[in-house]
């Protein structure tokens, strides 16, 4: 399988917790971000990512953008919850950071080398709950 195809207009949140803060790069609805601690904003997140200069690994997402923003705009990022995903998803699937910057893949997707961090479990077919378990953990 390929990253989910998210329509970002679809992107929804349903239930659950959100937080504000600047979007350091372009970003579009319904991408997995991660909040850099060197300056407090939102870059897209990906499995293959190294360390940044604050030693955030770049797979450890902490959220999913609910809507676009450049560089230097306000963005909002459902943190945990429900949310419509925007995309088809197999119920019961597990998904994850994609090695695509800003992805969603499912887990089979993974490769050796890349880093595990779990999203969520799909309850029905449009709906991801998001669980984020961000590890240092490379796949296998």
């Amino acid at each position: 399988m390929a990253d989910l195809s998210i329509t970002a207009a679809q992107v929804l949140k349903v239930s659950g917790s959100v937080d504000t803060a600047v979007a350091g790069e372009t970003i579009t609805a319904g991408q997995p971000v991660y909040r850099s601690t060197s300056d407090s904003k939102y870059y897209k997140a990906f499995a293959n990512g190294t360390d940044d200069a604050t030693g955030i690994m770049q797979a450890n997402a902490t959220g999913i953008s609910l809507h676009g923003a450049l560089a230097g705009q306000p963005l909002t990022v459902l943190s945990q919850g429900n949310y419509a995903v925007g995309a088809t998803v197999v119920k019961g699937g597990l998904y994850v950071v994609s090695t695509t910057a800003g992805g969603i893949a499912p887990y089979a997707d993974l490769g050796t080398g890349h880093y595990v961090t779990l999203l969520g479990v799909a309850p029905d077919t449009t709906h991801l709950n998001l669980q984020i378990n961000a590890t240092t953990t490379r796949h296998a």
